[in-house]
């Protein structure tokens, strides 16, 4: 049997009030997708609309690109699954074996404050799976909550930098900055050096600091699955 790993993009576009775009960032997902499913794992899209989801445009700079997005560029396997991603409602996390959040700024504003998000990580968690996130994507842990206490309370924590934050001059937009939400809910939270690759697991909880590390998440995913 293969195992199933959901992954959950972002439906919102809006980058705050500067009237540019934003949404999932591409290479969050291609590369933790091609290293689950080169490993045979079944790997199912999701989204809080359903449908495509919206592409950050500044992770499809050239500058951006990575093997993985420009595999990602050419399977349209892949791309017609993006099309058609499954509303986040009508999933179920029985039926998977771990869930992983790719990140962009997207999240920050619909999955942070998604309710059945919310839901899904918790069920999933307390069922003994693993949840994985990363660059932004820690964010949508803001208000989750096992038995009254923040998931990520005493828990070995990363994400995205201040010090990226403010590289990407988005400090002032952002709704929240996900290294203090972190701090704040109580976790332990570490970093590296900017822009360098970094994952921290703790338990069935892992966390990757930025889109460098994206891969890295994955590998430590298919560790615990």
């Amino acid at each position: 049997m293969s195992k199933k790993v959901l992954f959950v993009l972002t439906s919102h576009d809006e980058l705050g009030n500067t009237g540019q775009k934003t949404g999932f960032w591409t290479e969050e997902l291609a590369a933790p997708y091609y290293a689950l499913s080169d490993k045979g794992v079944e790997v199912t899209l999701a989204s809080p609309k359903g449908g495509q989801p919206p592409i950050d445009p500044k992770s499809e700079d050239p500058s951006s690109q990575t093997d993985a997005t420009r595999r990602m560029d050419n399977d349209e396997v892949l791309k017609e699954k993006l099309k058609n991603t499954h509303k986040l409602s009508e999933v179920k996390s029985e039926d998977f074996d771990a869930v992983f959040y790719p990140g962009g700024h997207g999240p920050l504003w619909d999955l942070a404050e998604d309710k059945v998000s919310q839901d899904l990580i918790v069920n999933s968690y307390t069922n003994g799976k693993p949840v994985a996130f990363v660059c932004h994507a820690p964010g949508v842990l803001k208000d989750v909550k096992i038995d009254g206490e923040y998931l990520v309370k005493g828990k070995n924590v990363t994400g995205f930098t201040n010090t990226e934050e403010e590289a990407v001059q988005l400090t002032d937009v952002v709704p929240f900055l996900v290294e203090d939400m972190l701090k704040k809910n109580g976790g332990v939270y570490s970093k590296i050096e900017d822009w360098s690759p970094y994952a921290i697991v703790d338990g069935r909880l892992i966390t990757g600091q930025n889109p460098a590390s994206s891969e890295k998440v994955a590998e430590e995913l298919l560790k615990l699955i």
